[in-house]
């Protein structure tokens, strides 16, 4: 299929991006400015023939509401900081992926420390690779049961603790959060790769993971009684736990055992069905702290809402995900998680989709007589043809969604000195679910990245919350960042020693954004039939929302194709000048490759090139 892109965003992803610090605080600064985008064809309204009708489209993007940031050091000392690396004359690219990358050459040569092994079971000579780079691979037949929980690999646990560890964390400046500002790769939104969910999967399949690297979460964590501490969860963590007593090991095994055979045994949660899992589990003759750890560290589901067989499937997920990549079930990709949407791009562009940023659409054109949509008007007065039409929820007008009703997402992103569980090495990607402060409201997913991960410069740390809304995002989360850090300031740190154990924020930003997901194509007002919308983040952890909605919309436009199939080799393609391939060439429906005509011929140079990346 020939695929043109348009966002009227200078940035690829929307708000699954990531950005540097600098590029950040321009978005910020736009959301809170709330900038409109001004139509350069006043008059495109002309251009609609006797037959057609338009139903606008929305270019003042309304999904971030609420956004407030904080500096906690002294900001008047980095008014004359220049960003390191950067290009002042070029405009602000928020990403770090393809865009970021050409501008920063330091990335290339970035020293990526502790990536992930391949996974264990995979002999694939293939996909091994030089030094520490990783490829996400498929298994091979006849791999150990992941089930177990044995680590594949050691990597990820056994970095050399650093000179640093036991002493006094760094004194961090604004300024030199400034000038370190291309180090940071801020995501919008904060997710982590089942190693068994439906993306690593989609990755593995496409070959879209040769795009990407990856590094395990090296700890679930979990909060209880007043104070972080470590949760062991695959077998080797239970047998090894000084936290548990062996009859606590034997409780935790048996009923971990249980989960990933429930089908077998009907009988022993049937009765429980109409209950919750916590109610469950005070079943099962767990103590208080198991049965803390298996609600909010191994299942994360909710205490007061999930039902016995949810949460009995969920703590399944969990256990099968062990063992596939790492000594937890989740990936998180280098460079933050605004990767991932950039590597379908690159995809699509290596095989000739067109990619055009900073240019925004007006309307849709709708055939009056068949109710579908032939063309979109952009912001020249252009008319662009097409038969099929996939459209962000956020660009569509108030007028078109006046039916529909939206949750909301509650963020928090902050940079700190240290972790909020100090080991003897620095270098920890952890995940912490926080229960409920107070009935009613929802638990809070935390996620702290270290500077391997590349999202943040050396000797700090980047923590996202996340949360689903009850109120605005900084009401919601700022009680949970007050447990959990300090926010004293450079000035009030010396006088308040209670604090001092506490990682101190160096700076944060709290925003809502608009949870799209889940909404019934029928919500939306006089949609034709050859338009599909797809909804930006949703408040899960994983992505399997995201790829089921792909496949979805992709299976209704093409019912006989398959999604996502291998790419052929570039190396093999033929390149046919005269017709495009019929749909059992042989080349798994996979879209043409040809040559990109020369700039002179009318070719672009921004655009797809029929040549293979390098």
């Amino acid at each position: 299929q020939r695929v043109l892109h348009v966002d009227s965003k200078n940035y690829y992803g929307g708000n699954w991006a990531s950005f540097s610090f600098s590029g950040l605080l321009s978005w910020i600064k736009e959301k809170q400015q709330k900038t409109e985008v001004s139509d350069e064809c006043e008059d495109w309204r002309k251009l609609i023939l006797e037959n057609e009708e338009v139903i606008s489209l929305d270019n003042s993007d309304k999904t971030i509401e609420h956004v407030e940031d904080f500096c906690f050091g002294n900001q008047d000392s980095a008014e004359d900081v220049e960003e390191a690396g950067a290009l002042s004359k070029l405009p602000l690219f928020g990403s770090s992926g393809a865009q970021g990358a050409a501008q920063d050459p330091e990335k290339e040569s970035a020293p990526v420390e502790n990536t992930l092994p391949e996974p264990a079971a995979s002999s694939d000579p293939a996909s091994a690779t030089g030094g520490n780079e990783t490829e996400v691979t498929p298994e091979r037949e006849g791999s150990p049961d992941p089930a177990s929980g044995e680590p594949a690999s050691d990597v990820g646990e056994t970095e050399a603790p650093t000179e640093n560890a036991a002493q006094e964390p760094k004194k961090i400046t604004y300024a030199q959060i400034v000038r370190e500002g291309r180090r940071f790769n801020i995501d919008l939104v904060s997710k982590l790769l089942y190693s068994r969910g439906l993306l690593i999967d989609l990755l593995i399949k496409s070959n879209v993971s040769r795009y990407a690297e990856f590094k395990n979460a090296t700890r679930i964590l979990a909060f209880r009684e007043g104070k972080v501490e470590q949760v062991p969860c695959s077998r080797a963590d239970v047998f090894n736990s000084k936290q548990l007593t062996m009859v606590e090991k034997r409780l935790l095994m048996k009923f971990l055992t249980f989960c990933l055979e429930y089908e077998q045994h009907p009988d022993e949660y049937q009765d429980y069905e109409n209950r919750t899992f916590a109610e469950f589990l005070g079943t099962r003759k767990l103590t208080p702290s198991l049965q803390h750890f298996i609600l909010h560290s191994i299942a994360m589901v909710s205490e007061a809402d999930c039902s016995t067989l949810d949460g009995i499937q969920a703590t399944k997920k969990f256990l099968q995900c062990l063992g596939r990549y790492g000594n937890t079930p989740f990936l998180f990709p280098l460079y933050g998680q605004g990767e991932i949407p950039q590597c379908f791009c690159r995809m699509c562009a290596v095989f000739g989709g067109i990619y055009c940023l900073r240019h925004s659409v007006q309307c849709l054109v709708v055939d009056k007589e068949s109710g579908r949509c032939k063309a979109v008007l952009d912001h020249f007065g252009q008319r662009i043809s097409a038969k099929y039409f996939v459209v962000e929820d956020s660009f569509l007008s108030e007028s078109t969604c006046k039916n529909v009703c939206y949750r909301q997402i509650s963020r928090a992103i902050l940079i700190t000195d240290q972790s909020i569980l100090k080991t003897d090495s620095e270098q920890q990607v952890s995940i912490l679910r926080m229960p409920p402060m107070d009935s009613g409201q929802p638990a809070v997913c935390i996620i702290e990245l270290c500077s391997s991960t590349m999202t943040c410069m050396k000797d700090s740390y980047l923590v996202h919350l996340t949360c689903p809304s009850s109120k605005t995002a900084r009401e919601d989360l700022e009680p949970v960042v007050q447990k959990l850090f300090s926010l004293n300031t450079e000035s009030e740190e010396e006088t308040e020693n209670e604090e001092v154990e506490k990682p101190r924020v160096l700076w944060a930003v709290y925003f809502n954004m608009r949870d799209s997901s889940g909404i019934d194509r029928s919500s939306y007002d006089r949609l034709p039939s050859n338009v599909y919308v797809c909804s930006g983040p949703d408040s899960a952890l994983g992505n399997d929302c995201a790829v089921r909605q792909a496949e979805t919309i992709f299976q209704e436009m093409f019912p006989t194709e398959e999604f996502c199939p291998p790419p052929p080799n570039p190396e093999d393609t033929v390149y046919d000048e005269e017709e495009p391939a019929s749909e059992d060439s042989g080349l798994n429906n996979a879209p043409e490759m040809k040559p990109e005509p020369s700039p002179e011929e009318g070719g672009s140079e921004e655009g797809a090139t029929g040549e293979p990346e390098k």
